[in-house]
């Protein structure tokens, strides 16, 4: 199966944004401001040790040249021109890489509908509504270099009116996209001075989910700030860690760190790799006995969807303080995704996918408006869902399709999107609790996402694995929002 701010505040290391501690809060409120003089953590992610991508790095290369086969991929297609903190942990992953930098340098830079500087700030917006500074700040210096205009800079009402029209889809992509409809569409494509064209729009369109979902990678794999000196442009935007200040006056680091975000110890760890390696084989023994009827399966949807709307990302309970200001390129920034279970309000609609699949609509679209990216993103899709070593930790000569399935459908049942030949019984059977709240943090809040977050579920796998399943998450979330999108696009064109 395939489916697959922005004055400059002190400087990148000494100001930054934190996760906050319930003891840190009273002095919060009393203090305006903290001022940090050391970064906690070295390296390209806060979650993952820097020596662990190094080590890899340097087996993989000793193995298959791949990290030379990296390099050469950055020359050619990273719009910045270095290895950056994001591509140096999606290279624990090389094949999945080529894609991803491919399908981004062909959105940025190729031949396209919209202008260079527009696909930059577009960028900026996106990522701006789940306050992914690192993103921003990486699309402020590209914008400037490709020429776009300073005053934009400083917020939406300096920006023309046809960027501004992009606010509601923007907003609605990243939160709740299954609000999209045909008449959104009507209004951004009518006939005036201030319209977009069809082309122009999926161009668009491609490039915010892009970057809501890169931003959920992001959070996700703890990306530190890039250790950048140049901050002249007076753009420059804060740092994230996502530590208490006062993990600092305890001397935490992120070695320290790991060994105390949990309870659990090894023991436990590995009975719970056996506990789920014994599930996987069970489900697989159950499906080859005897499938469950359409009926029940749906019965099973519907359930995992509701069940789903009820895992509360709060069971960590930590607040974030925010000294960063991307505010000034949203609108509406209290506009978040929308537990409606919870709630007690209108239920979250069902999207049937075999009405509006990828693979017979979407990509024929996109491709037909927007020359080519469908080819890219479809690969893309592919490569990321059938991606795998057969390993499970420390097991060798698994076959993990059930788990990858599991994670990329469970995303998309928390958007409403369900597929009529898949037995949603299985997610409950092989996502424990603790990554159900990781998967819902990192897909509809990621910028509330922790270390403890991260640590809490499968305590025995590698990092690596992790960062596969951030990928998963990732992919899975562009595309559940680009079929909302597209369907809207080609309701409004039938």
């Amino acid at each position: 199966m395939n489916r697959g701010s922005a004055g400059s505040i002190g400087s990148a290391a000494s100001a930054s944004e934190y996760r906050v501690c319930s003891n840190c809060r009273k002095v919060l409120r009393q203090e305006k401001r903290i001022r940090v003089s050391q970064p906690l953590t070295r390296g390209p992610s806060a979650f993952i040790p820097e020596k662990e991508i190094v080590y890899f790095a340097l087996k993989v290369m000793q193995a298959n040249g791949l990290n030379e086969r990296t390099n050469l991929l950055v020359e050619e297609y990273s719009t910045s021109g270095r290895l950056d903190n994001i591509t140096q942990v999606m290279s624990l992953h090389t094949q999945y890489l080529e894609s991803f930098l491919r399908s981004q340098f062909y959105m940025l830079r190729m031949d396209g509908p919209l202008p260079l500087p527009y696909r930059h700030y577009i960028a900026i917006m996106a990522a701006a509504r789940h306050q992914c500074s690192y993103l921003v700040n990486m699309h402020v210096d590209e914008f400037l270099k490709t020429g776009g205009i300073a005053e934009w800079l400083n917020g939406l009402e300096y920006i023309p009116q046809r960027l501004k029209n992009l606010n509601e889809i923007n907003k609605l992509l990243a939160h709740r996209p299954w609000l999209i409809t045909k008449e959104h569409i009507q209004k951004l494509v009518k006939t005036g001075e201030n319209n977009w064209s069809l082309p122009e729009l999926v161009h668009a369109v491609v490039l915010l989910a892009h970057y809501h979902a890169l931003a959920s990678f992001v959070f996700g794999s703890g990306i530190n700030p890039e250790r950048d000196p140049d901050t002249s442009n007076g753009f420059r935007l804060i740092a994230v860690n996502k530590f208490c200040v006062c993990d600092l006056a305890n001397d935490n680091n992120i070695e320290n760190a790991s060994l105390t975000s949990s309870n659990f110890g090894i023991a436990d760890s590995l009975s719970e790799l056996e506990a789920l390696m014994e599930r996987m084989k069970r489900l697989q023994e159950e499906k080859e006995e005897e499938e469950a009827s359409q009926e029940e399966m749906a019965t099973r949807f519907e359930k995992e969807k509701k069940e789903s709307l009820l895992v509360v990302t709060g069971a960590f309970d930590d607040e974030m303080v925010s000294t960063s200001d991307v505010s000034r390129y949203i609108e509406d920034p209290g506009f978040g995704y929308k537990d409606f279970a919870r709630r007690g309000e209108e239920h979250l609609p069902t999207f049937r996918a075999q009405d509006y699949t990828w693979e017979n609509h979407g990509f024929s679209l996109v491709n037909r408006l927007y020359s080519d990216i469908g080819h890219l993103l479809d690969e893309k899709f592919r490569m990321v869902y059938n991606l795998t070593y057969n390993t499970m930790a420390t097991h060798e000569d698994v076959d993990t399709t059930m788990l990858r399935r599991a994670l990329f459908n469970y995303v998309h049942c928390m958007f409403g999107i369900r597929y009529d030949d898949y037995d949603y019984g299985e997610v409950n059977q092989l996502l424990e609790r603790s990554l159900k709240v990781y998967i819902k943090t990192v897909t509809c809040y990621p910028e509330r996402t922790t270390k403890r977050m991260y640590d809490s579920y499968w305590r025995q796998f590698r990092h690596s694995e992790k960062v596969h399943v951030n990928l998963l998450l990732m992919e899975a979330r562009m595309q559940a929002e680009l079929l909302y999108a597209l369907r809207a696009i080609t309701r409004h064109l039938t």
